[in-house]
């Protein structure tokens, strides 16, 4: 068991100053608390000789002082433990947040986000209750148990075995329900991912479920899911429910075992009756540490099993890493030169069989100037420029900037030279301002507005509530999927980056706010380094050079017009679009 407390040790040194004070006050307080019974027995010894109302207000001014003095001790001991164990909560929240910001998207394909939020939540709330109540409920039963057993070995030997003699059994089945609570505290800790994991694709996908009428049968999906974490739970409940019932049978035993030989010792005169009530009254004092010690026991099971999950994403290696990073410039020191050689790229797969999605690539970029990517759907468009900022790893020295691999660059560098408006829109629960700025710390709103402006959003903005400062919903959920990409595009604008990547930026917008985005975009994109991705050739006609990407070949290369004499796919391209846009007109 203590062994899988291993990855929790580095947090727990940060704060052994405060361990040990609160192993001190421990202390202290169980050497008092271990008082209270003797002062019992000597009051019952006392009184047997004699009742005053001076013995009657010293002794009782003496368990009131025994009582006060240990709950201040106990106050201290919990608010430092306790707190030592808020405090770790707190660093491996942060860590762990840390640890999965470094993770590179692959890793979120492998990974539920409702399995790595049930790790982050339940998990860490059972690490916490480990580090925190059950340390200090251990360290309080045995420092009494300790104490109280050195005082009942004084008074009888003899009845202390007797009394005794059921402890082995305790610790016997404790050991016994301890590996059952942990096997099934692992099973229910992989149920709750798997509801969380459910219920956050639902909200997530909540405009889909609706539009397929699918909300009864993701209910009782949902329900199915949640009738087993149920069951599961309950088989947890019936063994904590058979645990402490089973201790405090034994403790009774133990208690009428202690009053059979004890009585028997005092009407043979081997033990004086002071002696018997303050024997009986340990063992009395001993039934709620041993109790706590079956919710010690829950709490160590839960807290390893949920220790295991946590330091499976603690010890996760990100996929893309700086460990190759050679060159410190800043990011405006790239002068955003693009070039392929020789690339290849295939994403890896499960069954071992690699899908190579990119063959033998080789183009060049120059900085400043403008390429556009066309090609069918699937031809690895996105792919290869997702492997300029790095979001997938190419293979080493088939990726350059400025003629330097882009492993040679720290990511944040490389990152931030890039300005890159993913096919996908995803934007934050916060305002509009906000996601705009996202990356660019304290950004002025006149400059939050004019990239706005340049993505030609700012008027339509302009016409809600709070303007720019209005909350959109989660992902974006009250704008337009052509908003969400302007807004989008605004804050790649609002970077200033040296390479900018539009990968089919304008999707969602008609042709005519598409002319008016571009004609924005014309003196943004010059004089830096500008790469788009388009099935439209409106969009991509006025670049310096269009590639044509089919099958994850390079099949054509070269300006509007080259392409069009070529009469290959760009052109069959040209011709039907042109087509489609005379039969609207006709239409």
């Amino acid at each position: 068991m203590f062994a899988k407390l291993k990855p929790l040790l580095p947090y727990m040194r940060r704060y052994w100053r405060g361990y040990l004070w609160g192993c001190l006050w421990t202390i202290v307080a169980n050497a008092i608390w271990v008082q209270f019974p003797r002062v019992i027995g000597a009051a019952a010894g006392d009184l047997n000789q004699g009742v005053t109302w001076h013995k009657i207000f010293g002794y009782a001014g003496l368990i009131m002082a025994v009582t006060i003095a240990h709950g201040v001790l106990l106050f201290y001991m919990r608010w430092i433990i306790i707190g030592i164990s808020r405090d770790i909560e707190f660093d491996l929240r942060n860590d762990l947040f840390r640890q999965l910001e470094k993770q590179s998207a692959s890793y979120y394909q492998e990974h539920r986000t409702g399995d790595i939020m049930a790790r982050m939540t339940n998990d860490l709330n059972a690490v916490r209750m480990l580090l925190g109540p059950a340390i200090m409920y251990t360290a309080n039963t045995v420092l009494f148990f300790t104490g109280a057993l050195y005082f009942l070995l004084r008074i009888s030997p003899f009845l202390t075995l007797m009394a005794l003699a059921p402890m082995p059994l305790a610790s016997i089945f404790i050991q016994f329900m301890g590996r059952r609570i942990h096997e099934r505290f692992e099973r229910i800790q992989a149920m709750f991912s798997d509801i969380s994991a459910q219920a956050q694709e639902n909200f997530s996908g909540a405009r889909l479920v609706r539009a397929f009428a699918q909300e009864e049968a993701q209910v009782r999906a949902f329900e199915r899911s949640n009738r087993e974490y149920i069951r599961r739970a309950l088989g947890l409940v019936r063994l904590m429910g058979m645990l402490w019932p089973t201790l405090e049978f034994m403790l009774g035993l133990a208690m009428v075992i202690s009053l059979l030989v004890g009585g028997h010792e005092v009407l043979s005169h081997r033990i004086d009756i002071d002696s018997f009530v303050t024997f009986t009254t340990y063992m009395y004092m001993l039934m709620w540490p041993i109790i706590a010690l079956g919710y010690v026991v829950n709490l160590f099971e839960r807290g390893t099993a949920s220790v295991v999950r946590i330091h499976e994403l603690l010890i996760a290696k990100p996929a893309i890493d700086d460990r190759d990073a050679v060159l410190t410039a800043a990011a405006t020191d790239i002068r955003g030169e693009v070039e392929f050689r020789d690339l290849h790229f295939a994403y890896p797969a499960e069954n071992g069989n690699p899908l190579e999605v990119l063959h033998g690539i080789s183009l060049r970029i120059p900085a400043g100037s403008s390429l556009a990517l066309v090609g069918p759907t699937g031809s690895g468009k996105s792919t290869l420029v997702g492997l300029i900022p790095r979001l997938y790893d190419a293979p080493s020295g088939t990726v350059l900037i400025d003629g330097r691999s882009v492993r040679d660059y720290r990511l944040d560098d490389l990152r931030a030279a890039v300005g890159f408006v993913p096919q996908e829109t995803f934007l934050f629960s916060a305002t509009i301002h906000g996601n705009i700025a996202f990356g660019v710390q304290d950004a002025p709103a006149s400059e939050v507005a004019h990239a706005a402006e340049i993505a030609h959003i700012r008027d339509e903005f302009d016409l809600f509530p709070n303007g720019l400062e209005t909350t959109v919903g989660e992902r974006g959920l009250t704008l337009s999927g052509g908003q969400k990409q302007r807004t989008a595009l605004a804050r790649a604008i609002l970077r200033n980056p040296r390479i900018l990547i539009l990968d089919d930026a304008l999707a969602s917008v008609d042709t005519y706010t598409e002319e008016r985005i571009l004609e924005g975009l014309r003196s943004i994109m010059a004089g830096r380094t500008t790469i788009l991705i388009s099935h439209r050739i409106s969009t991509v006609r006025h670049a310096d050079r269009i590639a044509v990407l089919v099958r994850g070949h390079i099949a054509e290369l070269g300006t509007h017009e080259e392409l069009l004499e070529r009469n290959g796919y760009y052109a069959g391209l040209f011709h039907k679009q042109l087509l489609e846009e005379e039969l609207a007109v006709a239409g």
